[in-house]
């Protein structure tokens, strides 16, 4: 089923809407000649050159410099939680990148492969790669597509060590399925049943092919993506050879709790899991401590034509087995060395993108 036709994944909404007053300074205390007032009351911003709207006035925590939530590019839609650096300081900032050596990226992701598991595993995929690609011609149901692993063993090795800085820096760990915390929604309340509208349930073949993608991770063969900084975008992710249209890229996962616990949580990357007739029974998918990849993929700016070309990704949930996932696929060709990008609105229009890069 091609995922243009599917129902369209909605992210949270409203809390990253409103954005609260920045961090605020300490006032100057008075010295000893009696001076007093705001240290900060003098603080422009570097963009505009405009001390207004102080409210919305940033100060980084490199510089002190101050930027205005709407001058950035891209626009800032809420203060980030806890420190934040202006491009320029983001830019000399080095990360630590994640060291290159295979025990400890097996460790990091618990892969449990050996040699030669791997290297069957590599030649089974490719002739079932071989005969599925005749199915995905078809005009009436297009089957969805396992993603093609980079040969080289070593490249791999670099594209889980760039997700594993990405990881390490954000203070997350990896997972790539659904967590369940004691505190938070429980496994039970994940039920597609409980969908407003219903949710269409992933066909046979492709929870296959998904199921087939999760174990080649397992295995340590890795989807062909790069996770990069960048300056302005954060963190974002590359492909890292050509991927075929309609490739499962990632699921999205995360822990899974209910929107009613999360209305006023600043996190920027929670997805909607389920949206239930019962607004109580909502549930969101945060990967703000267990996340994979999807947690890294950035959204377009859907109000301009430029940012509308950049999708390449498309955003989708499903009924899988009873349960709601949610999958990113690749709605074209996606050429080596070009950026994801999803759509977080889909179809809806709630959630503000002209921010976005």
């Amino acid at each position: 089923m091609s995922p243009s036709t599917t129902t369209t994944t909605k992210t949270l909404l409203g809390r990253r809407t409103r954005a609260p007053k920045p961090r605020s300074r300490p006032p100057f205390e008075e010295d000893d000649g009696g001076g007093g007032g705001d240290r900060y009351g003098d603080v422009r911003c570097e963009r505009c050159g405009s001390g207004d709207s102080g409210e919305e006035l940033l100060l980084c925590d490199g510089c002190d410099r101050g930027h205005h939530l709407f001058c950035l590019r891209p626009v800032l839609v809420a203060v980030p939680k806890g420190s934040w650096f202006c491009p320029a300081c983001a830019s000399r900032k080095h990360l630590k990148s994640f060291p290159l050596v295979q025990t400890k990226i097996i460790d990091f992701f618990r892969i449990q492969a050996t040699k030669e598991t791997s290297q069957k595993s590599i030649h089974d995929t490719h002739k079932k790669r071989k005969r599925s690609s005749s199915l995905v011609m078809s005009k009436k149901k297009r089957k969805l597509l396992q993603f093609n692993p980079s040969e080289d063993p070593i490249r791999r090795l670099k594209q889980m060590a760039s997700l594993a800085t990405a990881l390490t820096a954000t203070g997350a760990e990896f997972s790539n399925e659904l967590t369940y915390v004691p505190g938070m929604a429980q496994r039970s309340a994940n039920r597609a049943a409980f969908e407003q509208g219903g949710m269409q349930v992933l066909p046979k073949e492709d929870v296959e092919t998904l199921n087939l993608c999760k174990s080649m991770m397992g295995r340590g063969e890795w989807p062909p993506l790069m996770v990069v900084f960048d300056p302005q975008e954060g963190f974002t992710v590359e492909a890292d050879r050509f991927i075929k249209d309609l490739t499962i890229i990632t699921e999205y996962t995360g822990d899974v709790d209910y929107l009613k616990n999360r209305e006023h949580d600043d996190g920027d990357s929670m997805m909607t899991l389920l949206s239930a007739s019962n607004p109580s029974r909502s549930l969101v998918i945060c990967p703000d401590k267990r996340a994979n990849i999807a947690r890294f993929i950035n959204g377009i700016n859907n109000h301009t034509p430029e940012g509308k070309k950049k999708q390449n990704l498309k955003c989708v949930r499903f009924d899988v087995d009873g349960e709601c996932r949610v999958l990113l696929v690749a709605n074209r060709d996606i050429s080596k060395g070009e950026r994801l990008y999803y759509d977080y609105n889909g179809h809806e229009h709630e959630y503000p993108t002209e921010h976005f890069v």
